[in-house]
């Protein structure tokens, strides 16, 4: 999957891993996420899907914060749940929202099977063990979006590793960028309240 990778992805690191400042985090980067993939969805769509995303974007944030812990980098732990998140939305219909191509998402859950598998993710179940207790909110399913799928949002061809878009415009493969020494948790996204992308 091809994703950005700038300051402000670095100071969201460090804010959903800092005690307190994690929780207000948290929020801002759901409402975030939210924001963003709603606005590629058509208009009349857009609020009966909101509260399953509000969900959803919750519960991957722990996904994100497992898989640091588990020794990915930044921007394989944040692909991580972009996957997931492509998962949902394939198995809605909302093709329009997905950033990969429905061909590919079988060749991004082999990258990374072994985390997936040891917390019960899978393309049918893609919060697996990262569902909340209360579960997360229906949403109406557009199944005929499959039928003939557009994926108007998606890049293909970014199936085989993690291709990561600096902030100076270099593709560089892999997502083991060096972390900045200094990375100040305010500048994440959605709390120092300038446009960013997820």
């Amino acid at each position: 999957m091809k994703i950005r990778q700038n300051i402000r992805h670095w100071a969201a690191k460090k804010a959903l891993t800092t005690p307190v400042v994690g929780d207000v985090a948290n929020d801002k980067l759901v409402d975030l996420h939210t924001s963003i993939f709603l606005n590629k969805a058509d208009e009349s769509r857009r609020e009966e899907r909101r509260e399953h995303l509000d969900d959803f974007f919750d519960a991957t944030m722990d996904t994100y914060v497992a898989a640091l812990e588990a020794g990915f980098p930044e921007a394989k732990a944040r692909e991580i749940t972009h996957i997931q998140a492509n998962f949902d939305f394939f198995n809605h219909g909302w093709t329009e929202m997905m950033e990969i191509p429905a061909d590919e998402l079988e060749e991004h859950f082999r990258r990374y099977e072994g985390f997936f598998t040891d917390h019960g993710i899978t393309i049918d179940d893609p919060l697996g063990a990262f569902l909340p207790v209360e579960g997360v909110a229906n949403a109406p399913e557009t199944p005929d979006r499959l039928a003939e799928p557009e994926y108007e949002n998606a890049l293909a061809g970014f199936a085989d590793d993690v291709y990561v878009e600096t902030d100076d415009g270099e593709t560089v493969v892999g997502g083991d960028g060096t972390e900045p020494e200094e990375v100040d948790p305010a500048a994440a996204p959605g709390l120092d309240e300038d446009e960013a992308s997820a």
